[in-house]
């Protein structure tokens, strides 16, 4: 079962960062929820646990189908599209990064202040669509 993910932003998840996390730990914890997955494929905590650890690992391409499996469980969840977002900026895919986030704003996603520091949008920062996108919808 191919996986990956995002972090879980708001509640202080990792972003990724340049270097993958190499840990014992995140390995152990990585093959502990993967296995409870292959039980309960559509447990969205865990998902979302996957998810981040698959990012701090690098993990991006199987991030995004993580990513993608949470948006169709919860279609009206904000922090999932979000995620769906990152995904796709971490991939350089500026196309459908920007309509993620975008969907993520319309339905509610609020954290500006992340939005802007979140090392997962680095790339998509230098499109000029994302301010656009933020002006549109951030509070003056």
């Amino acid at each position: 079962m191919a996986l990956g993910g995002k972090p879980l932003k708001p509640s202080g998840g990792a972003s990724a960062s340049s270097q993958a996390v190499s840990s014992p730990q995140v390995d152990f914890e990585l093959e502990f929820f993967v296995q409870v997955l292959h039980h309960m494929p559509d447990y969205v905590d865990v998902l979302r646990v996957v998810g981040n650890l698959l990012t701090l690992k690098g993990r991006f391409a199987e991030g995004l189908v993580v990513d993608k499996r949470l948006v169709q469980l919860r279609r009206h969840d904000p922090l999932s599209h979000y995620n769906l977002a990152c995904s796709y900026a971490l991939l350089n895919r500026r196309d459908q990064s920007i309509e993620c986030l975008r969907k993520a704003l319309e339905i509610g996603y609020r954290d500006f202040r992340y939005i802007r520091e979140d090392h997962d949008l680095e790339n998509l920062r230098l499109d000029p669509r994302f301010e656009t996108l933020l002006l549109e919808y951030e509070p003056a």
